[in-house]
């Protein structure tokens, strides 16, 4: 740990969270096949990314967009109401005469067709797609009831073999309620290019080019390796490269998620997309474009974003019974009524079989539950934007936690104070604050933090000055102070003091990084540097346990700074010194031992890992690419809310088996009474009994939804 006190003032005590020099530029899997859309990197996604309008291409929302449904709900809705008014099933139902006037009779027809077209194309090219592909689903349930029900509605109104099936009623509340359910359904999707625009949008558009006559400003597109580069203060990096010339303090937390700055100087790699905050550098560029390791990063997003995105909905399963439940029915009954000798009986009672079986209930079972769910979380910190997460967290076998800004705080903070003989630990430290107070890094501030609280008196210091890589100096009282690291204490030529090294030996091999406190050249003390964990994270990680979840944790930090902090939090294991670019292998070894994993994560580097987990959970304080990426974002920086997620998953599914058994229960009963199984016994469900069974089994789903609200998921109240 020696080489990280002397970094002091190059990134301060946290640079054991970096890996070793080099490691970021070597973009992961760059030889491997591109990715669609890797090739963008320099231009793609600057514009603000719209998921009502993003087009999905997966599974049964293929080719819509959340605000495709949500259009044609509205129109579908304002057009249902006269339909429902005017149908003369509705009005024997509920005893009401609608008014009549020329052309009242044919409200009905000409609506419900309108509805049947519009609101219904994208479950009709839904269900004739889940026929070719022979995986029917919900959308070919949806379509052949609202089929059937318009084939008939039709012979009815033209009065055609005097049948009584006038279902324009059912067929309007039914498109209506299905474009519902499937808008709140997507909204809780989320969109995956999200996290693709966020990684492209880190890049700057331009660059500085040194020619022999001075700079040009370029096209970052134009650049190549060997092309030499200047990066001003503010400015982000064009490209992956070496510094050859300067040294700057470089803002690394849209690669590694860590908030503090990194130093870089000559020989330094640094990153396409990190910013130089205090200083001009120039830049070698080493890779361009797809071959730097943001755009690596971006590739490992967009791949296991790709292979997480296909599973089936628990609904889906459900209408893929229910499809061959009802088609088995209408075919059996229509083949029994025939052979009775009662063709229209025959008709009616097959038709009335296949438009009952697509109950309104399935169709809100999910969304309803998701939806009621989502806002339940929102109310305790937690965004759902995957209506997948919700489903899987339940069945979760790890929790996988980055740890810096996840379980610590990502910033330093004082431990400890040791002194030589005839020093006070007080005085010590007081010392360190006078002589640290002009400073804004965050290691200055966690000591002059440490000082104020134990209320020191601090001496007055004057002319200071910053030791890059070494530490810093102050004049106190006539007397020259230092405060830095091993390298301060060669360039001074002091030893230090014996009984003070036992307890400098002790921090450095729990990976604390030591300052010491040098007074005209005889050292005086030291103080111990590390980064806080945060108080949450022991409740989180006890509270998971006594769930039956297993904790792990991933981190860059060297061996004995991860398992100091595993020790400390009871951690079940522990993977170290993990290069950025190599998360979501954790997660993938961790999956082949055949656990369910859930990532923690908040840098751009936790990204492929939280897409590749079952789970992705990004702490919203982390970059938006970190969020863009996960399926739950926790909006604070409490890992407790990690168990808001996993009571609500459980909650929550128990609810939507609930109602999944009340709409299939509803449906195995009623189908075979439509079809006429009791007719010898008097019993028939009439279409007319059919749809108001359907509409009572709606009502019921909907409370059983509503009990939800009654979980609390505060996450200071969790245990």
């Amino acid at each position: 740990m020696q080489d990280h006190h002397d970094m002091h003032y190059q990134g301060g005590p946290h640079d054991h969270d970096q890996p070793p020099s080099g490691t970021l530029t070597e973009p992961p899997a760059h030889g491997a096949a591109q990715a669609p859309g890797a090739g963008h990197m320099e231009h793609a996604g600057h514009g603000q990314h719209d998921d009502d309008h993003t087009v999905h291409t997966h599974g049964q929302h293929a080719g819509h967009s959340t605000a495709m449904f949500k259009n044609r709900f509205w129109l579908t809705l304002v057009l249902a109401i006269p339909v429902v008014y005017f149908s003369p099933m509705m009005a024997d139902l509920l005893g009401y005469m609608p008014p009549e006037f020329p052309g009242s009779a044919w409200i009905p027809p000409v609506l419900g067709t309108v509805i049947f077209f519009y609101g219904g194309q994208p479950f009709l090219k839904g269900g004739l797609q889940e026929l070719k592909d022979r995986t029917p689903g919900m959308m070919l349930l949806i379509g052949m009831a609202i089929s059937v029900a318009f084939a008939a509605s039709w012979v009815t109104s033209l009065g055609i073999g005097g049948f009584d099936l006038d279902f324009w009623w059912e067929l309007a509340l039914l498109v209506a309620i299905m474009l519902l359910g499937h808008w709140i359904e997507m909204r809780a999707l989320g969109s995956a290019q999200g996290a693709l625009d966020a990684l492209a949008a880190l890049l700057p558009d331009e660059a500085e080019l040194i020619t022999d006559s001075g700079t040009e400003t370029v096209p970052v597109s134009h650049l190549n390796p060997g092309d030499l580069v200047l990066v001003r203060p503010g400015a982000r990096m064009p490209a992956d490269g070496t510094v050859v010339d300067g040294q700057a303090e470089f803002d690394e937390s849209m690669i590694t998620g860590e908030s503090k700055t990194v130093a870089r100087g000559t020989g330094d790699p640094v990153v396409a997309g990190t910013v130089a905050t205090d200083s001009s550098v120039r830049v070698r560029v080493t890779a361009v474009g797809d071959q730097t390791a943001l755009a690596g990063i971006q590739r490992l997003v967009e791949e296991a974003q790709a292979s997480s995105s296909r599973a089936q909905a628990l609904a889906d399963r459900a209408a893929a019974f229910l499809f061959y439940f009802a088609a088995g029915a209408g075919v059996l009954t229509f083949i029994a009524w025939t052979l009775l000798g009662s063709v229209p009986d025959a008709v009616t009672r097959t038709v009335t079989v296949l438009v009952i079986a697509c109950p309104h209930a399935l169709g809100l079972a999910i969304p309803l539950v998701i939806a009621i769910s989502t806002e339940q979380a929102a109310r305790a910190g937690v965004l759902i934007k995957n209506r997948m997460a919700l489903e899987r967290m339940r069945t979760i076998d790890v929790v996988l936690f980055d740890k810096t800004g996840t379980l610590t705080t990502g910033e330093p903070e004082l431990k400890d104070v040791a002194v030589a003989e005839g020093a006070e630990p007080d005085a010590v430290l007081a010392l360190a604050a006078a002589v640290e107070s002009d400073s804004e890094h965050p290691v200055a501030r966690a000591i002059v933090r440490a000082a104020k609280a134990r209320n020191l008196t601090l001496p007055s210091a004057t002319g200071f000055t910053s030791l890059t890589g070494r530490g810093v100096r102050a004049s106190v009282d006539g007397r020259t102070v230092h405060v830095g690291g091993p390298a301060l204490l060669r360039e001074l030529g002091v030893v230090e003091p014996g009984t003070l090294a036992a307890s400098t030996r002790a921090w450095m091999d729990r990976g604390a990084a030591v300052l010491h406190v040098v007074d005209d050249g005889k050292v005086l003390g030291a103080v111990s540097m590390e980064d806080a964990v945060r108080p949450e994270s022991r409740q989180a990680v006890s509270a998971l346990q006594r769930r039956g979840v297993k904790v792990a944790m991933v981190t860059g930090d060297a061996h004995q700074v991860a398992q100091a902090v595993a020790a400390d939090l009871d951690i079940d294991e522990v993977f170290a010194e993990v290069l950025p670019a190599d998360k979501d292998k954790k997660v993938a070894e961790l999956q082949a031992r055949g656990l369910k994993v859930a990532m923690v994560g908040d840098g751009v580097n936790d990204s492929p890992a939280l897409a590749r987990a079952e789970v992705g959970i990004a702490i919203g304080a982390g970059t938006d690419v970190a969020v863009e990426s996960a399926g739950v974002v926790l909006a604070g920086n409490d890992p407790r809310a990690v168990l808001s997620m996993v009571d609500l998953s459980r909650a929550s599914y128990r609810k939507m088996w609930q109602n999944l058994v009340w709409a299939t229960g509803y449906n195995i009963l009623s189908v075979p009474l439509a079809a006429g199984v009791l007719a010898f016994a008097g019993v028939v469900l009439s279409p007319a009994a059919g749809a108001v069974l359907m509409s009572v089994s709606t009502i019921v789903v909907a409370l059983n939804a509503q009990l939800l609200r009654r979980l609390k998921l505060n996450p200071s109240e969790v245990r």
